[in-house]
């Protein structure tokens, strides 16, 4: 198992590269969340849906705005609302964007696909601890694309993996996060208490028990921090 963590003084492996699963998802919203006519309107395609998490392929409206895929994106990392706004924006845009807030080694390698063929790139998305926390930091400032991102962040429905042994409320916006679970994959970044973390874990297929206990642990340690004091950037 590799373990990759970024929060304040708690580093380790943080520049390993690990795959991110849907934490990528991320770097998609910032770009939709700086640049994206919120109110234009998408008709999904056949191509766009997606198995694995989301709604959207058991809904029946099939015209979205911006806004809205993006906050399912968020919210419920909807796959199919994923692709949407991925083919909407351009995988190139998106990277070009993540590269210019300082993400080298951070990107997307290609759109979410259940499953996964040999054919395809041979994950969604590859990244950094260090350069996750860092763009995490980001989302503490308060620019108009900063504010609107971490409002999505504070809408995810998923705190199982660094939240999940810290008491709080779900709801109090002490935790603005985005998940990531794959097969051998677990990963979450975000704020918690304020503090940027970002937390990679994987391993080989089977090894998901102990992906969710590493990165569990790996919480109740940032959280010790972010309950300790003022903090600042990654």
């Amino acid at each position: 198992m590799k373990l990759a963590v970024c929060a304040g003084d708690l580093r380790s492996n943080e520049d390993l590269e690990l795959p991110l699963a849907s934490v990528g998802k991320l770097l998609l919203l910032a770009e939709v969340a700086m640049g994206a006519d919120l109110s234009a309107r998408i008709t999904l395609l056949e191509e766009d849906f997606c198995g694995g998490s989301g709604l959207l392929p058991v809904l029946t409206a099939r015209e979205w705005t911006v806004g809205d895929l993006a906050v399912l994106t968020a919210s419920v990392s909807d796959n199919t609302a994923t692709n949407a706004l991925l083919r909407h924006v351009g995988l190139g845009r998106v990277n070009a964007a993540a590269a210019a807030l300082g993400l080298r080694r951070t990107r997307l390698l290609d759109r979410i696909r259940e499953p996964r063929g040999p054919e395809h790139p041979p994950t969604f998305a590859l990244g950094t601890a260090r350069e996750l926390a860092g763009f995490a930091a980001l989302l503490k400032g308060s620019e108009p694309w900063q504010v609107r991102l971490r409002g999505w962040m504070l809408a995810n429905t998923d705190h199982g993996l660094v939240p999940a042994l810290v008491r709080h409320d779900p709801e109090s916006g002490w935790v603005a996060n985005k998940t990531g679970t794959d097969d051998g994959v677990r990963a979450d970044v975000g704020l918690m208490g304020g503090l940027p973390y970002a937390v990679l874990a994987a391993g080989p297929p089977g090894s998901d028990e102990d992906l969710v206990r590493a990165v569990r642990q790996a919480g109740l340690e940032i959280a010790a921090l972010a309950q300790g004091g003022v903090h600042g950037g990654a």
